[in-house]
């Protein structure tokens, strides 16, 4: 068995698990999620604990436990506390606006760029940091990556959507490279 799913997940105060079968239903005040546990792992709750089991052995069963336990506890996590991503925008005239369902993006093109929030994750805009929040982890980093997907930062300027707290490797220009070769 894997090292995390020995780890047992602690259910937190306002959050609701129900157990049936194969299926595990967690509520919160922040939403509802619901996980099918795959074959060969047993979830069993104790004493506001969630305990992950496998019945079978073998590497496949070994990572499947510490999968459904990892996506157990960002379920309890998610419902309770959530989840968020912040994009830095960086370059000028780079602006972004999150109206209603839809984020509003002004990068250098020669049209807006318009994104659909999917079900479960909400936009908003500070100055020039884009924040992604919703309740499944695995959601949110999708849909913030493929924000960063459309511009992602270059090496020469820095130009570009990162992460916050994201360290770009720049490069030299053609300038100071040229200064050197004589």
């Amino acid at each position: 068995m894997s090292k995390i799913a020995k780890i047992p997940v602690v259910i937190q105060d306002g959050v609701t698990v129900n157990l049936n079968g194969n299926e595990v239903n967690v509520s919160g005040t922040k939403g509802n999620m619901n996980f099918k546990i795959p074959s060969g792992i047993e979830v069993k709750m104790e004493e506001g604990k969630l305990l992950v089991t496998q019945k079978a052995s073998g590497k496949e069963a070994d990572a499947l436990s510490g999968l459904v336990r990892a996506t157990l506890a960002n379920m309890v996590k998610g419902v309770s506390q959530g989840f968020e991503k912040k994009l830095e925008l960086s370059g000028v005239g780079y602006r972004a606006q999150a109206g209603g369902n839809t984020l509003t993006l002004n990068l250098g093109f020669s049209h807006p760029v318009n994104i659909k929030n999917d079900q479960g994750v909400t936009f908003s805009v500070a100055e020039n940091i884009i924040t992604v929040m919703g309740i499944d982890k695995a959601l949110v980093g999708d849909v913030a990556s493929k924000i960063r997907a459309i511009r992602p930062p270059e090496p020469y300027k820095g130009k570009g959507i990162k992460y916050v707290g994201e360290r770009i490797r720049r490069k030299a220009g053609k300038a100071a490279k040229a200064v050197g070769a004589k």
